[in-house]
């Protein structure tokens, strides 16, 4: 028995040991909601930093000489593509960057701006975009796209470090158990939700996979960025429809400005709703991680929706 535990406790330092000596694989990713989902499955072995962080706005970010340091010093680059993070192409060239890349999207089908809701056909909710025909870039919000995005770096991640691979696994296994709980506690509670409280009215174009699979139906007077803004003819329209429809609750969206949102708020006598995360997480509280932003979502949007 003696002779086992001194074995043991050999064994504990040796790994103990390695671990020290394991230099960690250094991640940058354009933004927070990445740089999160990279901790997550790579724990220990990683160090992760983000180009914008939480509560920062990925469309205008403009790099500075100091990121693209960062860059050269960097194993991993994460970036969310589908147009989402355009300004990394141009970072990579400045950077002269020859280390791994990974554009976590690829391999996703994206939903195009103008057919977000598959149920517009049945419905007479507006659903106006800015943009339509553009890719929408924010495939994180649907939670089966966020698996992809973990598979994906997990695998980046095993094949620059080979001898962390089963770790990358395990992690990332767990990981996705999480996803997948949270997945059908949303799908359950969004499901009791009643038809006529199913139309949700956002600052921006941005939860069009949120309301794809969780059978929502979201509207937004601004296009996919936060830049972008509508025209006084399509916004007294969309002002018109939601009077009509009688949309008693409108949502506000972290870092984005509510002067748009709260004119249409007092034009159709709609009661204003909490604060709901698309692009970033939050540097504190309930949405300052993936997961935590996801259900802070939810239940911000249930308790609005379900209200009387």
């Amino acid at each position: 028995m003696m002779r086992r535990l001194l074995m043991m406790s050999l064994l504990c330092l040796l790994t103990g040991n390695a671990l020290a000596d394991q230099t960690p694989v250094r991640v940058l990713a354009t933004f927070s909601i990445l740089a999160d989902l990279a901790h997550e499955v790579g724990g220990d072995r990683v160090v992760v930093t983000s180009l914008v962080g939480p509560d920062q706005d990925a469309h205008g970010f403009d790099p500075r000489a100091s990121d693209i340091r960062r860059m050269s010093q960097t194993d991993l680059v994460l970036a969310n593509g589908l147009g989402f993070d355009p300004w990394i192409a141009r970072m990579v060239a400045a950077a002269r960057y020859k280390g791994r890349m990974l554009t976590v999207s690829d391999g996703i089908t994206p939903l195009m701006a103008d057919a977000h809701d598959v149920h517009d056909e049945q419905r007479s909710a507006p659903h106006a975009h800015a943009t339509d025909g553009a890719a929408d870039p924010h495939a994180w919000l649907d939670i089966g796209h966020a698996r992809h995005y973990v598979r994906a770096i997990a695998a980046a991640l095993a094949d620059i470090d080979p001898a962390g691979a089963a770790h990358y696994a395990r992690r990332s296994f767990t990981y996705i158990a999480q996803l997948d709980a949270l997945d059908a506690d949303l799908r359950a509670r969004f499901a009791a939700l009643p038809a006529h409280r199913r139309t949700v009215v956002t600052p921006h174009d941005a939860f069009g996979y949120f309301a794809h699979a969780y059978d929502l139906h979201f509207v937004a007077p601004a296009g996919l960025s936060n830049e972008a803004s509508p025209s006084a003819a399509s916004l007294a329209m969309l002002i018109d429809q939601l009077r009509q429809l009688k949309v008693p609750v409108v949502f506000f969206e972290s870092f984005a400005d509510e002067r748009l949102i709260e004119r249409i708020r007092q034009a159709t006598g709609a009661r204003r709703g909490g604060l709901l995360y698309a692009d970033a997480l939050a540097k504190a509280g309930p949405a300052s991680t993936y997961l935590g932003l996801m259900r802070h979502n939810a239940d911000t949007l249930i308790d609005g929706l379900g209200a009387p």
